[in-house]
């Protein structure tokens, strides 16, 4: 047992010292422990495997918290990978506002207390054309918010064709029965008119809910009842009319050669009187739940309790109000990390395309299909090119991939790793380069 190394001689190894800045001396030297103890039972004295087995453990414990990678999916708003990179401008505006105090809650000219809301409220109405807007912690939160402050224990009526269920387990007749609303059903499946709302109308009803198919849709013989004609039976009934938006498009994206996707200003232009959607998704914000609507509407929703429990922080609102700011000039908006991926044209992926080839012989250049992701612009394939490298063992190489420092998360398709570039940073292709060959040795 003398040849097992002493725990300061092991801490003190330069493989090991770097990794107690991102887990803390504790946490590296519980692991070493584990190992020496293993070592000790086992009397495998050898010192290279006994910095390899500890080194191994610490970067799963690593990998285990919150670290960057690099997407190559072709995924843009891939959720599990943390939706939209945020703009230079709002990661900046972040570090502003985080080194130090800001007037999150008070008035400069008052000296008063004063509302986190008003920090963005402004940017919001003026890119949406809402009369007043407010924002939640996520979109969820927000379609929450709106139920429980104008429908618990009433009615709200929602057409059967969009009664959905959108990722992580959000099913919208189960959202309406924990607010407390009791969900009235109209129309059929695949048809419904807004005579199926009106004769579904009661003393009882509080909203006409219209939501986002986010990844579902129904084809062949359909109707659905329009935003218009529903808002005009709101107004004949006095009901409020509130949609879903859900992706949170605030322009027309159709100039980008995707399907076009319906846009927060289109939807109030139609009469809603309450939209929701989310920061981070078509936005290119970050994670947010955003509702824009009429005023007095809004004014309910500030003064409904729950609103504190679902309020967000000053770096919530800092990067939502810089990438805001990046909307409302038309200019600027290709610097929000979504629309750049969106705006790349086929021959710019193909010049970056053959910096790999060049690297890595055995890659080879194809046509590839990318998508939105984040239940928008569903069924909207966006024509792309990826980077694919042939492997035997395409799972294990995926696996090395990310494995790597930072992980590479690829897709596998006919026995292919594929690099799809639409989701790669430019600046991000010398990495994946690199990890590329690693892996493959």
């Amino acid at each position: 047992m003398k040849s097992i190394p002493a725990m300061h001689a092991l801490l003190a190894d330069e493989r090991i010292t770097p990794y107690e800045a991102q887990l803390g001396r504790n946490i590296v030297k519980g692991a070493a422990e584990e190992v020496l103890g293993r070592a000790r039972a086992s009397g495998d004295e050898a010192y290279e495997s006994i910095v390899a087995e500890v080194s191994r453990k610490l970067d799963s414990l690593r990998k285990q918290m919150l670290v960057p990678v690099i997407n190559a999916t072709g995924i843009l708003l891939h959720t599990n990978l943390g939706r939209a990179p945020l703009a230079a401008e709002a990661i900046a505006a972040v570090a502003e506002i985080a080194l130090g105090y800001s007037n999150l809650e008070y008035g400069l000219e008052s000296g008063e207390r004063g509302s986190r809301y008003e920090r963005v409220s402004a940017l919001l109405n003026d890119v949406t054309d809402a009369e007043d807007s407010l924002v939640v912690n996520n979109c969820a939160a927000a379609v929450l918010l709106v139920l429980d402050t104008f429908a618990k224990g009433r009615e709200v009526i929602v057409g059967r064709n969009q009664l959905v269920e959108i990722g992580g387990g959000f099913r919208v007749p189960e959202v309406l029965e924990r607010s407390g609303a009791k969900l009235v059903e109209a129309g059929t499946t695949n048809r419904v008119y807004v005579a199926d709302f009106e004769r579904a109308l009661s003393p009882r009803t509080a909203l006409l809910l219209r939501t986002h198919p986010s990844n579902y849709r129904i084809d062949g013989f359909t109707h659905d009842a329009s935003a218009r004609e529903l808002a005009d039976l709101g107004r004949r009934a006095g009901v409020t009319v509130v949609e879903d938006l859900g992706s949170g498009a605030l322009e027309d994206l159709a100039g980008y050669g995707v399907l076009h996707e319906r846009t927060v200003k289109e939807a109030l232009a139609d009469g809603i009187g309450l939209v929701t959607f989310s920061g981070d998704k078509l936005l290119g914000g970050p994670q947010a739940g955003i509702i824009a609507g009429r005023a007095h509407l809004v004014a309910r929703l500030r003064t409904n309790p729950l609103l504190r429990a679902l309020r967000v922080g000053k770096i919530t609102l800092a990067a939502l109000a810089a990438t805001l700011a990046l909307h409302r000039e038309p200019g600027a908006r290709e610097r929000i990390p979504l629309l750049r991926m969106l705006a790349a044209t086929l021959d710019e992926l193909g010049a970056r395309a053959r910096r790999y080839l060049d690297a890595v012989p055995s890659a080879a250049a194809v046509e590839s299909d990318a998508y939105a992701g984040g239940g928008s612009l569903a069924q909207g394939r966006i024509a792309s090119l990826a980077v694919a490298v042939e492997s035997a063992e395409a799972t294990a190489f995926a696996a090395r991939l990310r494995a790597q420092t930072p992980p590479v998360v690829a897709r596998i398709e006919g026995g292919c790793v594929l690099f799809d570039l639409r989701t790669i940073a430019p600046e991000e292709d010398a990495a994946v380069i690199a990890a590329i060959s690693r892996s493959l040795t």
